[in-house]
This record gives C-alpha cells, structure tokens and sequence, in this order.
C-alpha cells in the first residue's frame, strides 16, 4: 500500500512539471526577437488574423496574414483612397516547409496507389 502511494505521488509530480515545463515554453514563444529588433511579441494573436494571400515558392509555402485594424483599412479603400494606414494595422508573413504524411505519402491527398 505504501509503495503504491509513493508512485502516485512520484506519477502527480512528474505530471505537474511536465506541465509546468509546457506553459514556461509557451510564454517564451513571444520573447524571441529578430536581429533589427522587431519582438514577436508586437504579433500576439496572430493565429486569429485573416488571411490575406497564399503563395508556394518551390517546396516552401507562404501565406500572409492581417489584423483587424489592417482588414478594415483595406475595405476603407487604403492605400489607394490617399490615406494612410491606421496605427495598429499590421501584416505577417508566416513561411514553413511541408513535409510527407505517412498516410498519404503521394502528396496529393489520395489514398491508394496509382
């Protein structure tokens, strides 16, 4: 009985600092800096944006995002109405390079062979 208790308790531990471990990892995401200085942090909540343009450079995939303030001001007519764009509007570009699924590794999307 004891010797149960004790590995629940070991199990408990091992499971909070995992945790604990996850959620330091995610705040540091927004610490990382560009060398010119621009934070990461200036982009929180990108994952929301809308998507504004996709586009495939060889094997690498781009897709470019915006907030709301910058969706707004394109409707508005900006740039091409004369006016400028508001504080706050903001683009990011976000690159990645697919890799094959095991399930479909054609890379097509079909499942079974040709």
């Amino acid at each position: 009985m004891k010797r149960r208790s004790i590995g629940v308790v070991v199990f408990v531990g091992v499971f909070l600092s995992v945790l604990a471990a996850l959620a330091m990892a995610a705040q540091d995401k927004y610490a990382v800096k560009v060398p010119n200085g621009l934070a990461f942090s200036e982009f929180r909540g990108y994952e929301a944006w809308q998507v504004v343009s996709i586009s495939q450079d060889g094997s690498l995939i781009a897709a470019i995002l915006a907030n709301p303030v910058m969706i707004k001001a394109y409707l508005a007519g900006v740039p091409g109405n004369g006016k400028p764009f508001p504080d706050g509007a903001k683009l990011a570009k976000i690159h990645w390079s697919p890799k094959k699924m095991e399930t479909f590794p054609r890379g097509d999307g079909a499942r079974y062979p040709a």
